[in-house]
């Protein structure tokens, strides 16, 4: 006897199979034609998921747009400066709110695994009190992984340092940090040494805001592949953004990326925002900050796709779909083969799942038994769509559930409703 049954949906890889579920896990990945459950979920026709994972974002500030005003210049630094407007006024229990309203929409998504920075640079630690409280309060269907973020520099604001250690102390889980904002460069990766520095001792994950510039000098992710290999760090170091990699020259690039692939760090372009905040200061031609994705993919690098923001001081919009993440991705990283529009999918899944270290992912026997019923046929038709989540399950649970929103046609001598599901021809898996 099961739980749940999704019966007849077409996985990822093709296949057409049914999955049972017990106890929160799955256990059967096969045919199962008379078996009984207390409930079945009929995926018939449609594609069934992991569900999504988005490694970088920021919690503490989502929903917030407009407050105290507007970013009126678009640009990075404007961003940064009203959300230290914002930490003055904000309460512990609107950064709450704001957090809980986000996983709602993030879980009628099927966006089941987050990783979201917190700023540690407040000496209330208000914004990683109040996430602390969320990661409790999702526990039962989203994963909340928290990094400590010196968002105003860990050496350039006064209580950076210790306060991302009080955060860590806290049980935050992540160690994150900011080179290219503080004051120069030699402080920058004097405070990469010094973050991987606690890792080691600690035994964390990094996560690094690094050399989010349009500067090529800006070369910090040298440091942290540097300071990876140095402490023993390999496979348990990201660099998220990277976007100064767009404008630094091949000869160099060429060097660089051999050392990332050496050093195991991952990669994790945020493509909405980066070609939103880069390339500001430029006329024409005019650089989009997508960092060397296909290039570093080439190289073995671990690169996943990350949303970032979503209704704050640095971008306007946003609706927690990991699919609209992975759409632009796919269009600026001009990953358009098929076999590139799959690895898109995949980014924005397992690769994501992968650099958060989750250990029981996926549509396997054993594995949690979280997943998405997606109104498409495969995973570049669910890319081209961006399609309803016909039904989320998170840890042996239905906790979404959404109809066909198929549009009704009233035109003489055509079908009363259309779908934008494509089945005149075959389309690759």
């Amino acid at each position: 006897m099961f739980d749940l049954i999704v019966k007849g949906g077409t996985l990822p890889d093709g296949r057409v199979t049914d999955i049972g579920i017990a106890d929160g896990k799955i256990t059967v990945v096969d045919h199962l034609s008379g078996a009984d459950a207390a409930e079945v979920i009929d995926a018939q026709g449609d594609l069934v998921s992991p569900p999504f994972v988005d490694p970088h974002f920021h919690m503490d500030a989502t929903l917030s747009y407009g407050t105290p005003r507007i970013n009126a210049s678009g640009t990075l630094l404007e961003g940064i400066g009203l959300w230290g407007e914002l930490k003055q006024v904000m309460t512990q229990q609107e950064v709450y709110d704001r957090a809980l309203a986000y996983c709602d929409w993030a879980a009628s998504m099927g966006l089941l695994a987050i990783r979201s920075h917190v700023d540690t640079c407040d000496d209330r630690l208000l914004g990683v009190e109040a996430l602390l409280e969320v990661r409790k309060a999702v526990a039962g269907y989203i994963d909340l992984q928290l990094v400590a973020f010196p968002q105003d520099g860990l050496f350039r604001d006064p209580t950076g340092f210790a306060n991302t250690l009080r955060a860590l102390d806290l049980g935050v889980d992540v160690v994150g940090g900011i080179p290219h904002f503080e004051r120069s460069m030699a402080d920058g990766a004097r405070s990469v040494t010094a973050l991987c520095e606690i890792a080691a001792e600690r035994g964390l994950m990094v996560d690094m805001h690094c050399d989010e510039t349009d500067d090529p000098q800006s070369r910090h992710i040298e440091t942290l592949t540097f300071e990876t290999q140095r402490l023993g760090l390999q496979g348990r170091v990201a660099g998220s953004h990277l976007t100064s990699m767009h404008s630094m020259d091949n000869y160099y690039v060429t060097k660089l990326l051999p050392l990332m692939a050496e050093a195991e760090v991952a990669a994790i372009p945020n493509p909405l925002i980066n070609i939103v905040l880069q390339g500001r200061h430029d006329t024409y031609p005019k650089r989009r900050g997508l960092t060397r994705v296909k290039e570093m993919q080439a190289l073995g690098i671990t690169v996943g796709w990350g949303q970032d923001c979503v209704m704050d001081p640095w971008y306007s919009m946003g609706t927690a779909d990991m699919l609209d993440v992975a759409f632009m991705g796919l269009h600026v990283a001009q990953m358009t083969s098929p076999d590139e529009m799959r690895r898109c999918f995949d980014m924005v899944t397992n690769v994501n799942a992968s650099i958060m270290g989750l250990q029981d992912y996926g549509l396997r026997v054993g594995a949690k038994a979280s997943l998405v019923v997606l109104d498409a046929g495969n995973p570049i038709e669910a890319l081209r769509l961006r399609p309803d989540r016909l039904c989320v399950i998170a840890k042996g649970k239905v906790i979404s559930r959404q109809n066909r929103n198929d549009a009704r046609l009233e035109l003489t001598g055509r079908p009363a409703s259309v779908r934008r599901r494509h089945k005149a021809h075959s389309q690759p898996s």
